[in-house]
């Protein structure tokens, strides 16, 4: 069954000049058969990934850089995916949908309980990384590079990509652990002040000089958002949820409700100036709520309780409340995984699209490797160092191993970096590498970690 897994995977790509060819006639639907052989060599690297002890992210990344990489090979078929503007919206639309997943099993009460925590490593977890970068690597490994480079490769290193440690967490079954609230918490804290320090950068670079009102006004904007955002939202959301079961009670209403809140508000965290992934994350909050309140739950309640007979009135609750219990948590089950099927169609396309924007080509230069290697041993060493601040309360390990990853937001800062003409290509690929590594090694540690300790300790 392995042997023919592995035949079948190696087959899709090596046939894949063979499609090219079939397809030159319909270069307008050419993303399509693209996304077809994502889809499906995700699902086929996906499991031998769990069989070697990774996670499922892992496996969609190495295919990601795999696929990316056949031009080494003399392969060029998929030498458009990357650029193409189709494939990178349905890879955006991915981490939206895997956030509001994630949102949708994160209860705020909990991550309130941990807010001052999660503040604490959200902003080590910024500023160590970001001090390494631009005053210690950025010098040692780099001396060739002005200024505003190490700066812009300091940014690179203050980055963290909360999605890819979010699908860790969440395909080990750990996301309602202590050390995952603490680490979505101070995600979100370190993608607003990574924000922050991106924009200071970018003006540094392009005026000379920033105002602090500037830095203040970004700020602000960010938390405004947030906490308008979950206030508002928890208030208004009840009340919709009733209005739309008066129309139709199925979990199509419910289902088409909480996506389109989940793109709303991403689309208004574009619009504040923050990553849409946080407006994502935010909607799914707001749905908690209304489990008590709308659909089926209370009208199956009251039917229980109006058969019953009078004269239990007294002893009524001891057996209606471990009902009310059951449906709740079936219930919340329902609505945290209602979203997998849009999930497995979305999710896969944003990992390996992430791993394809690696060049391993880069590593070809020993000087490169060397700079890289050294700049990586930075990054999580800065990330690592957040452990320290939740001593005896969470596995300080598995909360500074959750930082590491830099993901699509550390290729995001690097990509600004060029734009601006900053960051030359030799440091593009040492961040790129840096990326990459942290990337690839954070999963698999911490799914050593989350194995070897389980069972961690959970709240709510």
């Amino acid at each position: 069954m392995r042997r023919g897994k592995v035949f079948a995977a190696v087959a899709l790509i090596l046939l894949s000049p063979g499609i090219a060819l079939a397809a030159d006639g319909a270069a307008a639907t050419q993303n399509l058969l693209w996304l077809a052989i994502i889809l499906m060599s995700a699902r086929l690297f996906a499991p031998l990934a769990e069989r070697i002890g990774f996670p499922t992210v892992l496996g969609e990344l190495l295919l990601g850089v795999a696929l990316g990489n056949l031009p080494l090979l003399g392969i060029r078929f998929f030498d458009g995916v990357a650029q193409d503007p189709v494939i990178g919206f349905l890879a955006e639309l991915g981490v939206i949908v895997l956030m509001l997943q994630i949102g949708l099993e994160t209860r705020l009460a909990d991550l309130l309980k941990v807010g001052g925590r999660s503040a604490i490593v959200g902003v080590v977890g910024v500023i160590t990384p970001f001090l390494l970068g631009t005053f210690v690597a950025g010098p040692w490994l780099l001396p060739g590079l002005a200024m505003n480079a190490h700066l812009f490769l300091g940014a690179a290193l203050a980055a963290t990509s909360v999605g890819i440690t979010g699908r860790v967490f969440r395909d080990l079954g750990q996301i309602d652990t202590l050390a995952a609230r603490i680490v979505l918490g101070a995600a979100v804290i370190d993608d607003v002040l990574g924000l922050v320090i991106l924009a200071v950068v970018s003006e540094l670079v392009q005026a000379g000089s920033v105002s602090l009102g500037e830095v203040g006004g970004l700020t602000l904007r960010a938390t405004v958002f947030l906490v308008g955002s979950i206030v508002l939202g928890r208030t208004l959301v009840p009340h919709s949820s009733r209005w739309l079961a008066r129309l139709d009670k199925g979990h199509s209403m419910l289902f088409a409700q909480v996506l389109a809140t989940g793109l709303f508000l991403s689309w208004l965290a574009h619009l504040a100036g923050l990553a849409p992934i946080i407006g994502a994350f935010a909607a799914g909050l707001l749905f908690e709520p209304m489990f008590l309140k709308s659909f089926e739950t209370p009208k199956i309640v009251r039917e229980v309780e109006s058969l019953l007979p009078p004269e239990t009135a007294e002893t009524a609750g001891s057996l209606v409340d471990p009902l009310r219990e059951a449906l709740v948590h079936h219930t919340r089950q329902q609505h945290e995984h209602m979203l997998e099927p849009i999930g497995y169609l979305f999710v896969p396309v944003f990992f390996v699209l992430t791993g394809m924007q690696v060049d391993l080509s880069a590593l070809s230069h020993p000087m490169v490797v060397a700079a890289a290697l050294g700049v990586t041993a930075a990054a999580v060493a800065g990330k690592l160092v957040t452990g320290v601040t939740v001593r005896g309360i969470a596995n300080g390990w598995v909360v500074g191993w959750g930082m590491v990853p830099r993901g699509e937001v550390g290729l995001i800062f690097a990509s600004a970096g060029k734009q601006l003409g900053v960051v030359s290509d030799t440091l593009f690929s040492v961040i790129v590498v840096m990326v990459i590594l942290t990337t690839l090694i954070a999963p698999p540690a911490l799914t050593f970690l989350l194995r070897r300790r389980a069972p961690q300790v959970r709240i709510g």
